[in-house]
């Protein structure tokens, strides 16, 4: 999630929202369980006591879970799709993003996955990181049992502040872009519902950013 996050960042999540039937909308950076061996690389590290105590009271992920973190681009509905680098287009819609790691292109000339067209079904999202050309994301995995997607189950909650370092501190916006005229026009729908109504609890959850094509 590049440049969004950096390596060492730790970022507030709203992980209750979503018990009360909201669900991520397009353009949010949201936490999510490994649908289906995004991971199954990975190592996973032996945690230090602190590690541990800050897991059990909620303040870090446990070290057994494999979670990753990405920018939400297609909701249920939607259509999603990209050729040659680009631009990404939803709904026929192209997406201006500045947010894209510089020297990247939003969209990668490669057959592997980075030439696609998906139409997003119900209960599931359509994620990408921002690190274009170094993310295994849902392009990656259109072979896996969800094709490529995320089930709406498997999200923990959406990313809304980086609060560490102090000096990385930021929010979490949706880009302008998911907002432009006419993109829910497709759809017949209005937008999602999740936000930040009310007092929401935030858990400060430790996200680390992987280096070659993990993104998160």
């Amino acid at each position: 999630m590049q440049n969004a996050l950096q390596k060492g960042d730790r970022v507030l999540v709203d992980k209750l929202t979503p018990w009360f039937g909201g669900e991520p909308e397009r353009g949010e950076v949201i936490v999510f369980h490994d649908p289906d061996g995004w991971l199954a690389n990975e190592p996973v590290t032996e945690p230090n006591s602190v590690q541990r105590f800050l897991s059990f009271i909620g303040l870090m992920p446990s070290s057994e879970e494999k979670d990753l973190i990405k920018r939400v681009i297609g909701v249920p509905g939607d259509t999603v799709e990209c050729n040659g680098t680009g631009p990404l287009k939803v709904n026929g819609k192209a997406l201006d993003e500045p947010y894209v790691f510089p020297g990247n292109t939003p969209c990668s000339p490669d057959d592997g996955g980075g030439k696609f067209k998906v139409t997003v079904p119900d209960g599931k999202f359509w994620v990408m990181g921002d690190h274009r050309q170094s993310s295994l994301d849902s392009r990656y995995h259109q072979n896996d049992e969800n094709a490529g997607m995320v089930p709406a189950d498997e999200v923990v909650g959406r990313a809304i502040v980086v609060a560490w370092p102090p000096t990385r501190w930021s929010t979490l916006s949706v880009p302008d872009t998911f907002d432009q005229p006419g993109l829910n026009a497709a759809l017949g729908a209005a937008p999602g519902v999740l936000g930040l109504a009310g007092a929401v609890p935030l858990v400060l959850w430790r996200r680390r950013v992987t280096a070659r094509r993990t993104d998160g």
